[in-house]
């Protein structure tokens, strides 16, 4: 009777087990599946999208770019794309690839850069803060992605190369020089290389506020350098218009500076003597003409050429006529200088300027004079021969009649 009471106890105990088994297994099976729906649920609204920068400093006219990139934590899905909140005459589009888009289909895990949205601000847009809205909308979700543009005059991290006058003229050997200022608005201090594209044989130099010759200049961070450039014309350059761009580039920030010069012509003026010498003699208290010859060597005519002279102590130098109303271009003009040395001038050489100077340039040149001067012992010997002559005279004249 034990192991009968010992089999049917066995028995009782399975079939309890088995009725237990039976009664959690839907139970695990609910809660499995209530599980998985939650999953799906959390999954389908894992839809981000995001680009490195959302707040930008921009100006009217400007063309920027937004890179967008998503994260989808959920099964893949397309999506539609838009912006919502754009100012008037803000204008922009979605490019994936060499298109332009609507739609975008967002794959499981992380994309970088699937699309990009470009937008072009107004010429006319007036500085200030504006506000849109970037969405991306999926059949599970919609990721919202506000941006922020400040528009002012001048963009931060934008460098700027202004000058005072960006446009000069004047005579092709006229030395230009421009006042300028270099700004560098960033929020990094910089070096900026300096350059310039000339016109063949023309020189461009850059100053620093402390007179010293440069080829770069360092900025710093929100600050400005003022700088000198200096503009020399080739020599015998035509008179024309000539654009000279000048550059300031540290590493990618790059800003150009246009200058102009305007080349009103060439004025050369030449003062020579007929067989080009600058030599002369001349006697103590003995006028000297000597022939001056003028010649306008420019491709403009020069216009009241004066004659003036620096001479030596108690010298005189006369002009048959000192001033000549107007010499073309090309032309000569012949004018007699008249030179008489001073009566205490000692035999040997002297310097005599003589400058001609017009309205619009000047030359001047130097001549060397050699003064000869008669000694005392030539006066008297020129007596003494003289009175010899004299007593001769008288003495054939009263002993010739004999």
């Amino acid at each position: 009777m034990d192991r009968h009471f010992g089999y049917s106890l066995r028995r009782t105990g399975a079939a309890v087990l088995a009725a237990g088994l039976l009664a959690v297994t839907p139970i695990t099976a609910f809660a499995a599946t209530s599980d998985s729906t939650a999953t799906e649920s959390v999954i389908a609204s894992g839809l981000t999208m995001s680009t490195d920068y959302n707040g930008l400093s921009v100006q009217a006219g400007d063309t920027v770019s937004f890179n967008l990139s998503f994260t989808n934590s959920g099964a893949g899905e397309e999506v539609s794309l838009s912006a919502s909140g754009l100012p008037d005459g803000f204008d922009g589009y979605f490019q994936g690839g060499s298109h332009t888009v609507t739609k975008a289909y967002v794959a499981n895990g992380a994309t970088s850069d699937v699309v990009t949205y470009t937008l072009t601000i107004p010429e006319d847009t007036s500085d200030g803060t504006y506000n849109f809205t970037l969405t991306a909308e999926g059949d599970n979700g919609t990721a919202s992605l506000p941006i922020t543009l400040n528009v002012s005059e001048i963009a931060v991290s934008a460098s700027t190369f202004t000058a005072d006058s960006d446009e000069q003229e004047g005579t092709s050997d006229t030395s230009f020089t421009f006042s300028s200022t270099l700004t560098n608005n960033s929020l990094e201090s910089g070096s900026y290389a300096l350059s310039a594209q000339a016109p063949t044989g023309w020189q461009v130099t850059f100053t620093s506020s402390d007179s010293k010759q440069i080829s770069s200049v360092d900025v710093d961070a929100q600050g400005s350098e003022t700088l000198t450039i200096g503009v020399t014309p080739a020599t015998g350059v035509e008179a024309g218009e000539y654009n000279i761009p000048v550059y300031a580039k540290n590493g990618s920030d790059s800003v150009e500076l246009d200058l102009k010069v305007t080349i009103t012509g060439t004025y050369t003026l030449d003062l020579a003597t007929e067989d080009q010498t600058l030599s002369f003699d001349a006697k103590t208290n003995h006028k000297t003409a000597v022939t001056l010859v003028l010649t306008n060597s420019g491709n403009i005519d020069l216009n009241n050429i004066n004659l003036s002279a620096s001479t030596p102590t108690d010298w005189t130098v006369e002009f048959s006529q000192d001033t000549v109303d107007t010499l073309a271009a090309g032309a000569t003009q012949n004018v007699t200088m008249y030179v008489t040395p001073s009566d205490a001038a000692i035999s040997g050489d002297y310097v005599l300027s003589v400058t001609a100077k017009s309205d619009e340039t000047s030359q001047t040149s130097q001549f060397r004079v050699t003064v000869e001067t008669q000694t005392i012992w030539g006066i008297v010997g020129i007596v003494i021969i003289a009175g010899i002559v004299v007593c001769l005279f008288f003495v054939f004249r009263k002993f010739g009649r004999r």
